[in-house]
């Protein structure tokens, strides 16, 4: 068996960009096809419906449920502000006077004839989902979202946490294997994606955030370090959705990791350019990787695409290994065996013999190792 097919991080300076764009419930798409979008540009917005709220008018009145209806003040499907009367009763003669004020503004949208109670439904919040990458519009989903691509540099990183971003890279190491100093890191550099080297401690991670930076990307940092910095320990479930001030983009793994140099390389060359990052991560099944994309101006020649590398692993190919007890490492693929081997799990699988950087090869399950693609 010449070649095999696997899962891979791209590393790439010249790819084709594709991102889909979707709201989690139906709304309304704001482009068409070919248009041309901006990443902070929204394409499709719909309102979340607030949360029901519920005003109990004949406890308040001191009325039976069936006479509120004479003591109300607003109708089914009116609009009330927070301290608008709803209901007013007066006994004895006149002279006492209850009254029953909206707790919040909101749309009326029921009234119980049993319990003599009122549903108010908060306003609704508004939702936009952006472009997040520069492109074109090729294809709109009705009523939920549209599919943007480009071409561009694409770099995927091995974990991340922290959102969608946006900023200017800007490479502050001198070389893959340096560490990512808070001095580094000035004001200068607020609003933009810093590329450092083969580590970040959790100062240098908090120091960022204090000064503003937009992003971070570097080869990797302790595990302990990123839980304190999270404030809970690092789960298998996906990431993305932190609140932590950054973004924050592993390309190697936990630990003191050079980043890798073709990794480094791309990244001096995108000095300077606008990225869009994003630090969502899921290692299991539907596997989602934090990425950097930095989209180009022009579309690529015929030549250009037919030269963009392929997902087969061959002889030579460097992988990135996925679990332990090289997790994070970078091998070249030197064997390629056809047949089912015996592995220390007991199962039978195909397999990679692989070089580590330092020389030592072994042998391990392809299920356990990804392309990187170049």
């Amino acid at each position: 068996m010449g070649t095999a097919y696997t899962p891979g991080l791209t590393v790439s300076g010249y790819t084709l960009l594709t991102k889909t764009r979707r709201l989690p419930l139906k709304g309304k798409v704001l482009v068409s096809v070919g248009d041309e979008v901006t990443p902070q540009m929204a394409v499709a917005k719909a309102a979340i419906p607030g949360i029901m709220h519920t005003v109990k008018v004949a406890e308040l009145l001191g009325q039976d449920p069936e006479d509120v209806p004479k003591f109300l003040k607003i109708e089914i499907g009116h609009h009330v502000q927070k301290g608008d009367m709803i209901a007013e009763s007066r006994g004895l003669f006149g002279l006492i006077r209850n009254t029953v004020k909206s707790p919040l503004s909101g749309t009326v949208e029921v009234y119980s004839q049993l319990s003599g109670h009122l549903g108010i439904r908060e306003e609704a919040n508004p939702l936009e989902v952006n472009a997040y990458i520069a492109g074109t519009v090729t294809t709109v989903i009705p009523e939920e979202g549209v599919v943007i691509s480009a071409f561009g540099a694409l770099v995927q990183g091995i974990f991340g946490v922290g959102g969608e971003r946006y900023g200017e890279i800007a490479v502050v190491c001198q070389s893959p294997e340096d560490e990512l100093l808070p001095e580094m890191i000035t004001s200068s550099h607020a609003g933009k994606v810093i590329i450092g080297g083969s580590f970040i401690s959790g100062e240098t991670l908090k120091h960022a955030v204090a000064v503003g930076v937009s992003g971070i990307v570097v080869g990797g940092m302790l595990d302990t370090d990123l839980a304190a910095f999270l404030g809970s320990e690092i789960g298998v479930a996906i990431t993305g959705d932190e609140e932590v001030g950054l973004t924050l983009i592993l390309t190697e793994g936990f630990g003191h990791i050079p980043m890798a140099q073709h990794t480094f390389d791309l990244f001096k060359k995108l000095n300077g350019q606008r990225a869009s990052i994003n630090g969502a991560t899921q290692i299991r099944a539907g596997v989602i990787r934090p990425e950097v994309v930095v989209p180009c101006a022009q579309a690529p020649s015929t030549a250009e695409v037919s030269e963009m590398a392929s997902n087969s692993v061959e002889l030579g190919r460097r992988v990135r290994i996925i679990r332990e007890p090289n997790f994070g490492q970078i091998a070249k693929v030197v064997g390629m065996p056809a047949d089912l081997v015996t592995i220390p799990s007991g199962a039978h699988a195909r397999v990679y013999v692989v070089k580590l950087e330092d020389g030592s090869e072994f042998t391990l399950p392809r299920a356990n190792v990804e392309l990187i693609t170049e």
